[in-house]
Order: C-alpha cells, then sequence, then structure tokens
C-alpha cells in the first residue's frame, strides 16, 4: 500500500509540472500576441495621426488661399467703387451744370 501512495504522488507531481508548464507556456504565447496587437494598434494610431496632419495642412492651404481670394475681390470692388463713385459725381455735376 506504502508504494502505491509513492505512485500517486509522483504522478500527482507530474500532472502538477505538465500543468504548471502548460501555464507558462500560455503565458508566453499569450504576452507575445498581446505584445504584437499592441504594436500594431500604435503603428495603426501613428498612421492616423500622419493622416490628420496631413489633412489639416491641406485645409489650411485652402483657407489661406480662399482668405486670398477673398481679399483680392474686396479690393477689386474697392476700386470699382471708386471708379463708380467718381463716374457717378462727374454725371451728377455735369446734370447740376446744365441745370443751373
Amino acid at each position: 500500500m506504502a508504494e502505491f501512495a509513492i505512485q500517486e504522488w509522483g504522478v500527482v507531481g507530474v500532472i502538477i509540472v505538465l500543468f504548471a508548464g502548460q501555464l507558462v507556456f500560455l503565458q508566453k504565447t499569450l504576452m507575445n500576441k498581446l505584445k504584437q496587437n499592441m504594436d500594431i494598434t500604435i503603428k495603426l494610431i501613428d498612421r492616423f495621426n500622419r493622416s490628420d496632419e496631413a489633412a489639416d495642412r491641406r485645409s489650411e492651404k485652402v483657407i489661406e488661399s480662399a482668405d486670398r481670394r477673398h481679399d483680392i475681390l474686396i479690393r477689386e470692388i474697392d476700386d470699382l467703387s471708386d471708379t463708380t463713385r467718381s463716374s457717378l459725381e462727374y454725371l451728377k455735376g455735369r446734370i447740376n451744370g446744365k441745370n443751373q
């Protein structure tokens, strides 16, 4: 009977060692997979950030060009207003001159 108990404990010990080995193996494997996933996620986030920066630069260029076009149009309108105003004043003066 004593020999059977020793054999039993030996089998239990081997099973415990195999179970512990399996846990260590799974932990290493899962940690490796987790690290790979984390690296991929970081790369994706960096790529999105670069894409967003490029979009921001394009947007700023569009806004700047729109502002320049707006300023040019305002100057043209002011120039036209000055020309029109002087033309109207000339005509007004001519009309007032004839009426007197």
